[in-house]
């Protein structure tokens, strides 16, 4: 059986940065992606998604995004990104070798890909990110709406949704931008728990992104005060236009389905051709379930990316993993840096 170093599940943004890191430690990981070429979820991202992060804030350690660094790419600006940040690193990078499992193996693990192949290494990084798995809440009624159901995950173009009655189900940057567009071909309405809470994208002149670095928001712990607070959506007014025109409109949550009808709060029903949930993702981490790193609820147990249950094991790219950044292209670098530093030297903390 082949044995490695370190192995990183993923060639994503997480997964490369933990590469890059790797390497800052005299370290050649091996990466296992699924797909035939790097970058993650972002090639599977609708067309029109813009970054809410200028250029100069989104980019992977060692490596700047090219071009105006003032700008704000888009999803095929961040795939090509990707796709050149790879071969430069000093990896062993294998596509189309999806992980099927991660079992316990004396003091590592044996990681077992879907092909049939294994590798042995006693140290595993998982970097799939929170992105991979879309998360459908339990609306009521939900199982029974006769209507088309769609994820955000699904959704690529407005066109297939010309003259259609919508729903965009959640007030973050995603569905807030979905919404907007979805309005120039459909009737559109963005419902959502409480009203959106609006994020200035340039104060005082400045990219909310720089402010963010500058105060050290970027970075700090604060898990608790940002999941409990309104969801921000970064806005340079084009969006707040948008909605005060009532085309989209933003409503309070609907109180059920009922075949294809929706009831909203106020009592009136009406007949809906799409629900198109922006509501976000869970991370997909089944291939851990044998060595026990996961709670009953499929969750990883770690403290700062570093597992409490499984020495050796560490994860890059999962929300709020050490602060507001952590699953952000800015972000994933610093969290990978922490995580092998603690898993390469031993250190459990």
């Amino acid at each position: 059986m082949e044995e490695v170093p370190l192995a990183v599940i993923g060639a994503g943004q997480a997964g490369l940065a933990t590469a890059w890191a790797a390497n800052g430690r005299g370290v050649r990981p091996l990466v296992l992606e699924a797909a035939d070429r790097p970058g993650g979820s972002w090639p599977h991202y609708y067309d029109s998604l813009t970054l809410f992060s200028p250029a100069r804030f989104s980019a992977l350690p060692g490596h700047a995004m090219p071009g105006d660094p003032e700008r704000y790419p888009r999803r095929d600006e961040v795939v090509a990104y990707l796709r050149d940040y790879a071969p430069r690193l000093d990896a062993d990078l294998r596509y189309g070798r999806a992980v099927e499992s991660v079992e316990h193996d004396g003091g590592g693990f044996v990681l077992t890909t879907a092909d049939g192949s294994r590798v042995r290494s006693p140290v595993v990084v998982a970097a799939t990110g929170g992105f991979t798995r879309p998360h459908r809440p339990a609306l009521p009624g939900l199982e029974g709406f006769t209507g088309t159901v769609l994820h955000t995950a699904d959704y690529r173009s407005p066109e297939p949704f010309a003259g259609q009655r919508v729903v965009v189900v959640g007030g973050g940057n995603s569905g807030v931008q979905i919404a907007a567009e979805l309005a120039g071909a459909a009737r559109v309405s963005l419902a959502t728990r409480s009203p959106v809470a609006w994020a200035d994208q340039r104060p005082l002149g400045r990219d909310i992104h720089w402010w963010f670095t500058r105060t050290g928001l970027d970075t700090a712990p604060l898990r608790g005060v940002w999941a409990k607070g309104p969801t921000l959506v970064n806005d340079d007014g084009r969006y707040r236009a948008a909605f005060a025109t009532g085309d989209p409109d933003r409503r309070d949550m609907f109180t059920r389905l009922d075949g294809s009808e929706v009831t909203w709060a106020d009592g009136t029903a009406e007949e809906v051709d799409t629900l198109l949930l922006a509501t976000g993702y869970r991370p997909a981490l089944d291939y851990l379930a044998p060595t026990g790193a996961l709670d009953a609820r499929g969750r990883p147990l770690h403290r700062g990316g570093v597992s409490t249950t499984a020495p050796g094991l560490g994860y890059v790219g999962l929300e709020f993993q050490r602060s507001f950044s952590s699953a952000t292209l800015r972000g994933v670098g610093r969290d990978a840096r922490h995580v092998l530093r603690r898993l390469l030297s031993g250190t459990r903390r």
